[in-house]
């Protein structure tokens, strides 16, 4: 189990910058081994976060992208049909309970709620992991932890999670960062210029306050580190901007238009 681990082990520290008290907050949460949700829009650092807290507690991270076509079996394994007979093989959770690693299950709200209940006995007193198709019953390791995300602003009645899973979670609400850690943030990820990259946040800004109004979500911050990427590759930056921030999140001529002049009199 010790080389499976170290095979998940985050070994290159993510660049994360605090925005809050949530380092703290989420090592607590972990020294009490609490199931932790984790809320927030696109792009906005949530999966970078995980890492981040993987990589300081030293602890192997697994992570899944849920989506709706994934099984029960997805997440906790299934026998496979080989030459010589048939062969378990463990799904991410069940290989994260046995090694004691955090396992990320990433926009959890895509997948089906059939699927979702499979976490339930490991987010209680139990932290047990019943292997139905196998007849086992996997107890965690003591350092397990499992980590859920999702973007509420894409909740439906068809895409949300039952509150009897909700109420097996301890919340975090993440949020774009503030104008000025967001600049930072973009400039130290990028090399950039911090001149440049107020500047992208600007436009950031003015792309999230289209939100409702001909955008479903804003620009995120990961796009805005697209942008500066290229910028930093010399791509001049009104067709970085262009190409990493408008046409990426819209086909709306008029919602591309306003952008578009919005980045033409920031940059000029």
């Amino acid at each position: 189990m010790t080389n499976l681990a170290e095979q998940y082990r985050i070994t290159q520290e993510p660049f994360y910058q605090p925005q809050s008290n949530e380092v703290a907050l989420y090592e607590a949460a972990y020294n009490a081994r609490l199931p932790v949700m984790v809320k927030g829009p696109t792009g906005c650092g949530k999966s970078r976060f995980i890492e981040y807290m993987a990589f300081k507690l030293g602890k192997p991270l697994i992570t899944v992208a849920c989506n709706e076509d994934m099984t029960a079996s997805d997440l906790v394994g299934r026998y496979l049909l080989e030459a010589n007979g048939t062969r378990w093989l463990d799904g991410p959770l069940a290989t994260a309970a046995r090694i004691g690693a955090i396992c990320y299950l990433d926009e959890i709200v895509e997948a089906r709620q059939d699927t979702t209940v499979v976490i339930h006995p490991l987010t209680d007193h139990r932290r047990q992991l019943p292997l139905d198709k196998k007849g086992e019953l996997i107890q965690a390791h003591p350092d397990f932890q499992l980590v859920i995300s999702y973007n509420p602003g894409y909740q439906s009645l068809m895409k949300d999670l039952k509150q009897s899973t909700k109420q097996r979670f301890v919340g975090f609400d993440f949020d774009y960062p503030a104008a000025d850690l967001e600049a930072s943030i973009i400039s130290t990820e990028t090399g950039i210029h911090k001149a440049d990259a107020v500047r992208l946040v600007k436009v950031g800004a003015a792309a999230r306050a289209l939100k409702g109004h001909g955008l479903d979500e804003g620009i995120s911050t990961r796009l805005l580190v697209y942008a500066a990427t290229l910028i930093k590759a010399e791509v001049n930056p009104l067709d970085a901007c262009r190409m990493a921030l408008v046409r990426p999140i819209t086909d709306d001529a008029d919602i591309r238009a306003t952008l578009d002049h919005a980045i033409d009199a920031i940059f000029a």
